[in-house]
């Protein structure tokens, strides 16, 4: 029994004496190489909610929500997801170096939709944080 305790505290000792350099070579949920804190990219957006006022039913409204990568290494978008199938997120599959800026283009169909609405697209990034929200928001009024 004491085995078994001294084994389970010697492996937690060793995952917290990981280097930094160690530390560097794990790979986070976007699949990019982990990166300090400090050093992680970051999404920094003009607008991260828009509001395209009031709509008749059946419009569409097309959104681009522009950003800059502000942090010190590439930033990496892995997916990008709505809260239904009314909103269509399309983003750049390439990194985006630091510096650079990307477009996140969004197509929202009102067809079938009344009153407001808040349309979410999750953005799941290597950036920190990971997961940066996007809102479309408006109202829809019935059609004449």
């Amino acid at each position: 029994m004491m085995a078994l305790v001294a084994t389970a505290f010697a492996a937690c000792q060793q995952t917290s004496s990981q280097t930094v350099e160690e530390k560097a070579n794990e790979v986070n949920v976007a699949g990019a190489p982990a990166v300090l804190a400090e050093d992680a990219p970051q999404m920094k957006f003009e607008k991260a909610i828009f509001d395209f006022g009031v709509i008749t039913m059946g419009e569409k409204v097309h959104y681009d929500f522009k950003f800059k990568n502000t942090g010190k290494t590439p930033l990496i978008i892995t997916n990008a997801e709505a809260t239904c199938g009314c909103t269509v997120p399309d983003y750049p599959k390439t990194p985006i170096k630091p510096g650079d800026e990307g477009i996140i283009k969004v197509i929202f169909d009102s067809e079938g939709k009344m009153g407001i609405q808040d349309k979410q697209i999750t953005l799941t990034t290597n950036a920190n944080p990971i997961a940066e929200k996007l809102h479309l928001v408006g109202e829809i009024k019935e059609r004449k």
